[in-house]
């Protein structure tokens, strides 16, 4: 069986080789720039461990591992419009580098593309996979919506929180999991299990970034810490604040989240809230909760240990990162 490293190398070199050149130029120069970013490939990765795992080979995996980068990266174009992000890993956003009506245009073309790709699943599975992919697809969606919605909203609780990284983030590993296996042969039960290690694995992966973005050290990180608060971004380690915090740190922190304070200012004492009340520490105890709750499911799948520990380290690679 491959590694990681081996199936984002086999990944990224045919990624390379499919062709999104055609005309118009403004419409697909976006496209070839955006995948020309790279980033971890952590989900397609997934899907073509997914179907080795169960006995499949990669080739027959890579047509929708290729689809479901081509739609993370849908939703990355259209979440940096509505973001108002002018950088996406240390370059110009599409939006910023073109402008917002060719971004628009080019992220729906990567989510045609997307299905054009998935589609190419052998007929026998391919119902049950244009099904995940669909359902996944809209829950990613959903989960944007909730997340725009709080922007607005100060009644936030840590479960409504927790909805929304499920559906924005964690959905998506676990569709790419869930998918691979089918293409491997997996049966209906352990296709589920793994869906499920993947969900909890996904939420874990997000309460990690929200961690980082706070406590990061920013050599290793690669970019400025502090960007969730200075945004008011209403992430666990606030929410978790407010929930647990006297009424006079917590009236601070709303006020803080409330008003046009100083940057380096506001981020220096709302850190030294979270550090206070010990916020990062109930994180990573989440994250370990998360972690154990993906392993239960993955305890419950037939496949030999050793294939089980290469999915763990994957899965450690994701949550143990510092950055």
């Amino acid at each position: 069986m491959k590694g990681y490293e081996e199936l984002f190398s086999y990944f990224e070199t045919n990624l390379k080789k499919q062709a999104f050149d055609n005309e118009p130029n403004e419409l697909y120069a976006p496209i070839q720039y955006t995948l020309a970013l790279g980033g971890k490939r952590i989900r397609p990765v997934l899907t073509l461990m997914a179907c080795e795992l169960f006995g499949g080979q990669i080739e027959k995996a890579l047509p929708q591992a290729i689809a479901i980068e081509l739609f993370h990266n849908f939703t990355l174009i259209h979440d940096d419009i509505m973001d108002n992000a002018p950088l996406r890993r240390g370059k110009e956003t599409v939006f910023k580098k073109w402008n917002n009506n060719i971004a628009i245009l080019s992220g729906d073309t990567l989510f045609a593309l997307a299905y054009q790709y998935v589609q190419q699943a052998d007929t026998d599975i391919l119902p049950v996979t244009l099904s995940v992919f669909n359902k996944t697809a809209i829950e990613v969606c959903e989960g944007q919506q909730f997340d725009l919605n709080f922007e607005t909203k100060n009644d936030l609780s840590v479960v409504q929180y927790t909805e929304m990284i499920k559906l924005k983030t964690a959905v998506l590993f676990g569709a790419s999991l869930k998918i691979g296996a089918l293409i491997g042969g997996a049966n209906r039960e352990d296709a589920e299990n793994l869906y499920n290690f993947g969900l909890n694995i996904g939420l874990g992966f997000q309460l990690k970034d929200d961690l980082l973005d706070t406590f990061g050290d920013e050599k290793i990180f690669g970019k400025k810490t502090g960007v969730d608060i200075i945004s008011n971004k209403k992430t666990f380690l606030y929410l978790k604040a407010l929930e647990i915090a006297d009424g006079e740190t917590r009236k601070k922190l709303i006020d803080f989240y409330n008003n046009n304070a100083n940057q380096e200012e506001k981020f220096k004492e709302v850190k030294a809230i979270f550090t206070r009340l010990k916020v990062d520490q109930l994180a990573l105890e989440k994250i370990d909760e998360y972690c154990n709750t993906g392993k239960e499911s993955l305890s419950k799948i037939n496949l030999d240990t050793d294939k089980k520990e290469r999915l763990l380290a994957i899965a450690h690679r994701m949550i143990d990162r510092e950055k």
